[in-house]
């Protein structure tokens, strides 16, 4: 019984040890937490402070990271702001945490929308859905009571105050918006052309810029639109000014904003409503110092008046080609004989709707086959094009042909307001034998001349190509036949 005791000592004795060796080992501290994340942006921000976008990343070091976006109605901050913070573990280890932080400034008060954006950190993608942000005129106030004792409330900026709207003025500017016709009245199918201008002063280019003008001008081409009109676009503007002088010789630089010409097809008006553009205007400092934001953003918005155009029917007999045009003829030679091809061209220049202008028709005309036309059409920097017809001819009988007699372009000539006729003035004379096929002379080509003397003038027959195929293959079984016997026999 006392060898059993002993052994019972000794083995509790041994479990104490052991246990005791368990809780003194320390635990093994968890892995410190890595990953990033982005920082989630404040919902509204005063007037005079930065509005921020950040990321945090932990644990681990930053190698490479996208651009942060950029946001309509903010200022984006040149640089980034980074923050490192340390912190000591219970288990004794440290935790490093990075943030970046981007900064905006804004332009002036408002609601604005903070777009959806991705950014990527060393080669993780973040995205966010984009929210909401409300700049005001200053910094929500502080409770003082609300805060615990010893606790300092405000800061320098509270105390002595940031920049405030009140300090800017709105210097004035001669900014306008015009929508002009280079007509007040037309005919119907006379063409007017209608610009939307914008005019400033040359002082003014540091004052003025253009917001949303994408959107804006989307919304301005619709209400340009007249269901009664034949409608051709003007080539796209120049982003750079005219210079032009206006009533009083002042010197003043026009933006061409958008450009249409109208063909009315019916007699009734046209009318274009007020068209109105948003721009950004730069308020001043009233006393600026070395550091502040000289320039506080705001919108304005210019009105251009409402504009009509009439439009008149035309005089009896009524529906024609309008315009003012001319006629330029063109021959591919200056002898002509029967059963040659040769080509005329009938070109028509001008100012109208060039999609109007169609292939004038043709008068039958006996021993003349005509072949066409060829239609090209070419814009002239003016305003003004150029179309062509190309016919090609063949004449089966000889004698003096006038081209008046084979067609003739009728049209109202709007700046005179009467009726006119593009009539051809060309005649040729055409030599040969009725109905004969001319052949070329020794003078006019030799080779083909010796040629065609050479030739043999006995008719063929059409499936002569078949009969050699045929006497071919007879030849071919017959040859065949006889290297099979010859190859019997040597056998």
């Amino acid at each position: 019984m006392a060898w059993c005791l002993n052994v019972r000592v000794w083995w509790l004795a041994a479990w104490l040890l052991m246990a005791g060796s368990l809780r003194a080992q320390p635990a093994s501290p968890p892995p410190a937490s890595s990953g990033v994340s982005l920082v989630a942006p404040a919902p509204s921000v005063p007037l005079a402070g930065p509005f921020t976008l950040a990321f945090r990343l932990r644990g681990a070091v930053l190698a490479s990271h996208s651009d942060f976006p950029e946001i309509e109605g903010f200022r984006k901050a040149a640089g980034l702001t980074t923050t490192t913070t340390t912190r000591l573990l219970p288990s004794g280890r440290r935790s490093t945490e990075l943030t970046v932080t981007q900064r905006y400034f804004p332009y002036t008060e408002g609601d604005y929308v903070v777009p959806a954006f991705s950014l990527t950190v060393n080669g993780q993608v973040l995205r966010s859905a984009g929210s909401r942000v409300h700049v005001g005129a200053a910094n929500p106030p502080l409770d003082a009571s609300a805060a615990p004792p010893g606790t300092g409330v405000g800061s320098l900026d509270q105390l002595l105050g940031k920049p405030k709207p009140k300090y800017f003025y709105e210097p004035p500017d001669a900014g306008q918006l015009a929508l002009e016709a280079d007509h007040s009245q037309v005919y119907v199918g006379q063409g007017v052309r209608v610009n939307l201008y914008f005019y400033l002063k040359p002082a003014d280019q540091a004052l003025l810029n253009f917001y949303d003008f994408t959107n804006q001008l989307t919304e301005l081409l619709r209400q340009l639109r007249q269901p009664t009109t034949w409608e051709v676009a003007a080539p796209d503007p120049s982003p750079l000014p005219d210079t032009v002088r206006r009533a009083g010789g002042q010197v003043w630089l026009r933006f061409r904003l958008a450009g249409r010409t109208y063909y009315p097809l019916t007699k009734e008006a046209l009318q274009f409503p007020a068209l109105q553009l948003i721009l950004t205007k730069f308020k001043l400092l009233k006393k600026p110092e070395p550091g502040d934001n000289e320039r506080l953003a705001i919108y304005k918005t210019y009105t251009a008046p409402a504009l009509r155009v009439a439009v008149r029917p035309l005089p009896p007999p009524g529906a024609a080609l309008v315009g003012e045009y001319t006629l330029h003829e063109g021959i591919s030679g200056t002898r002509f004989r029967t059963g040659e091809a040769f080509t005329y061209t009938f070109g028509v220049e001008g100012t109208g709707n060039a999609a109007a202008l169609a292939p004038p028709p043709l008068r039958p005309h006996a021993g003349l086959a005509v072949y066409g036309p060829d239609v090209r059409e070419e814009q002239l920097p003016d305003g003004r094009f150029r179309k062509s017809f190309r016919y090609r001819l063949v004449a089966q009988r000889p004698g003096l042909l006038a081209f008046d007699s084979l067609l003739a372009l009728p049209f109202f000539n709007p700046v005179v307001a009467r009726y006119d006729t593009l009539r051809p003035e060309l005649r040729v004379a055409v030599s040969g034998g009725a109905g004969s096929l001319a052949t070329a002379s020794p003078t006019d080509d030799p080779f083909y001349d010796q040629a065609l003397a050479r030739a043999d003038a006995q008719l063929q027959p059409l499936d002569v190509y078949q009969q050699v195929g045929r006497y071919a293959g007879w030849l071919l079984a017959a040859l065949l036949g006889v290297a099979v016997v010859g190859w019997w026999r040597a056998r």
